[in-house]
């Protein structure tokens, strides 16, 4: 086929994982590979890191001075720019480091601090350049990286689920874990895409594919602390894989102001 969308698929400061969900996609990743061109994902082979592209898949987060130049320059020459996964999206596990001194934890672990040239905080792609869609997931939904390929490519703008990973839950016929065995799930506040995969093997959600719509994350660190826990433990179910999401970030702050006074 003449003339072939091109794709692009990006790494920053991330652990691979959603790039993975593209390897991972088997026979669905054969098909792809007929409608579009993919002309730049060196963990699958093909490096052309400036190529103009029709979309650009970026995972991980800003985490160094060198990003800060090449986000920009992905940009530039992308007509669709789609994060995805949660060091993308909210910054990652890697954004813990931005409720402490950065600097002196460099200081403390590395012999040779000079040498390491990271940014005092990680933060997410669209704190830097213009997003055109969020993919949450840690890792990523393969379907809704398809399905995101396919509605940009033919003009529409792509839909995904809000609910609540409790919804997904009944639909599941899964049951609370948070009712049943007391347990601290982030499901009421954390939007679906998982399946409930968590909470169907018994397991509190730990809230990878972000804050749902409406999320009350308020009021669930105040059901959290019902169940015993205390402020700090309550900030850790907020400051996690998306602690940089504006929801979480809020309150999980104002339990760490708690178990400082």
């Amino acid at each position: 086929m003449a003339d072939k969308p091109g794709i692009a698929v990006h790494k920053f400061a991330s652990c691979d994982g959603c790039q993975l969900t593209f390897l991972d996609m088997g026979d669905d990743l054969l098909a792809l590979s007929r409608m579009v061109d993919i002309v730049h994902f060196v963990e699958a082979g093909p490096v052309n890191p400036e190529a103009e592209v029709d979309i650009a898949f970026v995972e991980g987060s800003i985490s160094t001075p060198d990003d800060l130049q090449r986000i920009q320059s992905i940009r530039e020459h992308s007509r669709f720019l789609v994060t995805i996964g949660a060091c993308a999206t909210a910054g990652g596990l890697q954004a813990l480091r931005n409720f402490v001194d950065a600097g002196e934890w460099v200081s403390a672990i590395y012999a040779k601090p000079e040498y390491i040239h990271s940014l005092s905080t990680s933060t997410p792609i669209a704190a830097h350049v213009k997003v055109d869609l969020e993919l949450w997931g840690c890792p990523v939904d393969r379907r809704q990286v398809l399905a995101a390929i396919r509605d940009l490519l033919s003009g529409v703008i792509p839909a995904f689920e809000q609910d609540k990973v409790c919804m997904e839950c009944k639909r599941e016929q899964a049951v609370c874990v948070m009712v049943t065995r007391g347990l601290p799930c982030m499901g009421p506040v954390t939007r679906t895409g998982c399946g409930a995969l968590c909470p169907r093997f018994e397991r509190d959600c730990y809230a990878c594919f972000g804050p749902s719509e409406n999320a009350n994350a308020e009021s669930l660190a105040r059901r959290f602390e019902g169940l015993g826990l205390m402020p700090e433990a309550v900030a850790r179910r907020f400051h996690f894989i998306t602690s940089g999401a504006p929801p979480f970030t809020e309150t999980g702050a104002r339990r760490r102001e708690q178990s400082d006074e």
